[in-house]
């Protein structure tokens, strides 16, 4: 994991993996993409927040979480009082899905793409948002309503999901919910 962890989001192993990305062909995503959604966020992040898919702005920007959800999110961060090289975020899916559909054949063919994206990040906590995002990390999971605020180990990962932003845009109650579980996540990373 030292390795790992001097990689980061720098160097010709991100760089080698990025460009793989940007070419895919292995799922039929590709043919719709605009621009494949890679990361944001810092070198060495302490946290990882994954998102299921690209929107629309993410695919014209090839940025994850640009748009709406992700205002809701960037809220969310600072609420955190992360900084920005303390945080990364990255989505199973590297293209948008037609009509915003998530496709678990396409996550599965993306799969390793986030793994190795996990690798060289090397963060501390990794944030699922939303049901499919925890679905594929962590098949064992329970439905995110459940194991949303609460952390987890699986996979050589501790996790601790969240809704996704999205979701509080439905109703009062996912966005209370969101702001209850981000503040148990600050809880628990001030404890370290």
């Amino acid at each position: 994991m030292t390795s790992s962890r001097k990689a980061g989001a720098t160097g010709p192993a991100w760089e080698r993996l990025s460009a793989e990305i940007r070419v895919c062909e292995r799922c039929e995503l590709h043919r719709g993409r605009t621009n494949a959604v890679i990361y944001r966020g810092g070198d060495h992040p302490r946290l990882v927040f994954i998102g299921e898919a690209p929107g629309a702005e993410e695919d014209r920007r090839g940025v994850p979480f640009v748009g709406r959800s992700g205002k809701r999110l960037d809220e969310g961060i600072a609420r955190l009082g992360l900084l920005g090289e303390e945080f990364g975020i990255v989505n199973l899916l590297k293209c948008r899905p037609p009509a915003n559909v998530f496709s678990r054949s396409s996550a599965a063919t993306c799969r390793p793409f986030l793994d190795r994206q996990l690798e060289l990040l090397a963060p501390d906590l990794v944030l699922p948002l939303g049901a499919h995002a925890l679905a594929t990390l962590d098949p064992s999971a329970p439905r995110i309503t459940a194991a949303a605020g609460f952390q987890r180990v699986t996979a050589g990962w501790t996790m601790f999901p969240l809704l996704h932003p999205a979701a509080t845009f439905r109703s009062r109650k996912n966005l209370a919910r969101w702001t209850d579980d981000l503040d148990r996540l600050r809880a628990l990373l001030a404890r370290g």
